[in-house]
């Protein structure tokens, strides 16, 4: 019997991590069927959109297609989203670029090995978080600094990829950096790459949101349709290619992609070195920070329209598989993309093992269609991202914050700000700096409330909102906010305050519904206010504290020195400092 349950256990421990294991038991036909549809026009749509997000990299274009294939496999036994589709994206990818490109020069072995390792700590940090479930840490990035940084963000790629539509070799990590960049090598543009570029947008914008209602008015399924319209990129790189090599328009001027090698990814190993981990350990953590927020975000999001579940903890250990799976088979830091998983989910994918169909679609483009890239066109894929990263941009977040949160405004202005103009790095540390201050500054001073009840209920609310009645010589304040150290010594001015302006007051009660935590500073705070109101000849006492924090109380030797009592409810306290016989059950629960 114990050796069943030992068993038991264990399968469940192995479920936890390999949610392979659950899902895989269900697998037939039906869902191989959906998934290798789903895989398809996955794969179609990622070859030209991994080649794209290597050279945002400052990468060689295969390493985006390597990036694309291990990862994918990794994450469909490690991870719990069904639909989630795991690789390069772009905010990563310009991160990337920014990391490595203060260590080693684009183009040399030494930016593709740093590269390499920034995947393999990105990894590391990714799979630590998930076993010590660390997972809570991406609350530290709130919505609207994500937004915000994200919007600068794909500002940024948008204007990096200018250089390649016009020909030239501006550079720059920031905003102002590629403006200054780009009007002082504006006289070298390349006018049959610009050409190529400007059409190529204009294309791929077309597709985007013309094509698709014109092969439904003409008879197409909706799913051709959706297939058709989801080539678009494909269709712009065959075209350009073919224009490319059809009139020599490397020997003109035009920057191509160049050889690309032909084959699987070969196997790769990250640099140990202690001075390139130590450079690149906070870039890794950035990365796995914001990668592991966009990357959990978009799987919740998509596993609530199936009702299905997701473990963000599960998560972390998916993606840092993923990422050590890239480092060891020559590719970047990746993560969950949003265009591509909902491309997957509208695909019908059911699990996740449309991911690993994915990737073996990848690995034969990189065995059968990669000779086919050389003569490629830069701007081609420059005009596949900026289509791309346009939808990332959300200057609507500024209104919102603005109307709603004048904090939150600021916070979010001020990490759009600091990334379009010092980088991303900056950018992000600004984003998580300002949401911890925001959260301490709006905690430091809790809103607090003299309540009294509500005529004929048992119900009470704030003086200043509401026609209440109170009772004479007690003051109860509710204290809206979990008490710790920030905001401690605030409820003791509050109170004394309070207290000092009413000689009349001879109890005070501390309603506490939604103190969830007590720390050790507010418990030393309230010891302080007891004594204090003590030696005033005011009795102090709580009402409605939670379990948890009772149970913490009672630890300690607070509650046999509080010269009042803890109650059950507020309206029991009322009652019995208010001596009024008429209240039943108005007994302390001390």
């Amino acid at each position: 019997m114990k050796m069943a349950r030992a068993g038991q256990r264990s399968r469940t421990g192995l479920k936890r991590y390999l949610p392979i294991l659950e899902w895989g038991r269900a697998y037939d036909r039906d869902t191989l069927s959906n998934d290798l549809l789903a895989a398809v026009i996955v794969t179609i749509m990622l070859i030209p959109q991994s080649l794209a997000y290597a050279l945002l990299a400052g990468l060689p274009a295969e390493m985006g297609l390597y990036a694309s294939i291990l990862p994918l496999v990794a994450y469909a036994v490690f991870g719990t989203s069904r639909t989630l589709a795991v690789g390069p994206v772009a905010v990563v990818s310009l991160m990337t670029a920014a990391a490595v490109g203060g260590i080693a020069e684009q183009g040399t072995a030494g930016y593709v090995v740093a590269a390499i390792t920034l995947a393999f700590l990105s990894g590391l940090f990714l799979l630590l978080m998930g076993v010590f479930r660390l997972g809570f840490l991406a609350n530290l990035l709130s919505h609207p600094i994500v937004a915000g940084f994200i919007t600068a963000s794909g500002l940024i790629i948008a204007a990096s990829q200018l250089k390649h539509i016009l020909g030239t070799s501006a550079g720059g990590h920031s905003l102002l950096e590629l403006g200054i960049s780009l009007a002082q090598t504006i006289g070298g543009t390349n006018p049959i790459t610009l050409v190529i570029g400007l059409a190529s947008l204009a294309f791929l914008f077309w597709v985007r949101k013309g094509l698709k209602p014109l092969l439904l008015r003409s008879g197409l399924r909706p799913r051709v349709a959706d297939v058709l319209t989801k080539s678009g990129p494909v269709a712009a790189v065959a075209i350009t290619t073919l224009a490319a090599w059809a009139f020599d328009l490397g020997e003109k001027g035009v920057k191509l992609v160049g050889a690309v090698p032909q084959g699987l990814p070969p196997l790769t190993m990250p640099s140990f070195a202690p001075d390139l981990i130590l450079s690149l350990a906070g870039p890794a953590a950035l990365i796995s920070l914001i990668g592991f927020v966009e990357s959990v975000s978009v799987a919740q999001t998509l596993a609530a329209r199936k009702r299905q579940r997701i473990d963000p903890d599960q998560e972390l250990i998916g993606l840092g598989a993923s990422n050590v799976a890239a480092a060891f088979s020559s590719g970047y830091p990746v993560t969950g993309g949003f265009a591509r998983s909902v491309v997957n989910f509208d695909a019908g994918a059911e699990t996740p093992a449309a991911g690993a169909f994915t990737a073996v679609g990848l690995a034969l483009a990189t065995l059968l269609l990669t000779p086919l890239l050389a003569y490629l066109p830069q701007a081609t894929l420059a005009a596949t991202i900026i289509v791309a990263v346009l939808s990332l941009i959300d200057l609507s977040i500024l209104r919102k914050t603005w109307i709603y949160s004048k904090a939150d405004f600021i916070a979010v202005a001020a990490t759009i700000l600091s990334t379009l103009a010092l980088g991303v790095e900056i950018g992000v540390m600004t984003g998580v700096v300002l949401s911890i201050l925001i959260h301490l500054y709006r905690t430091s001073k809790p809103h607090m409330a003299v309540i009294g009840r509500v005529p004929g209920t048992e119900h009470y609310r704030n003086v200043l909102r509401h026609e209440v009645a109170t009772v004479p010589g007690v003051i109860s304040l509710r204290v809206d906010e979990s008490l710790y150290f920030a905001n401690a010594r605030y409820l003791e001015d509050y109170l004394y305050d309070l207290v000092a302006s009413r000689a009349e007051v001879r109890d005070v009660v501390l309603a506490c519904p939604a103190v969830n935590l007590i720390d050790m500073s507010a418990l030393e705070s309230l010891e302080a206010i007891n004594h204090r109101l003590k030696d005033m000849g005011v009795r102090l006492h709580l009402s409605e504290v939670k379990g948890p924090v009772m149970d913490a109380l009672k630890r300690t030797d607070f509650l046999s020195h509080l010269s009042g009592k803890v109650f059950l409810s507020h309206h029991m306290a009322m009652c019995e400092l208010a001596g009024d016989p008429g209240c039943s059950g108005a007994n302390a629960a001390q």
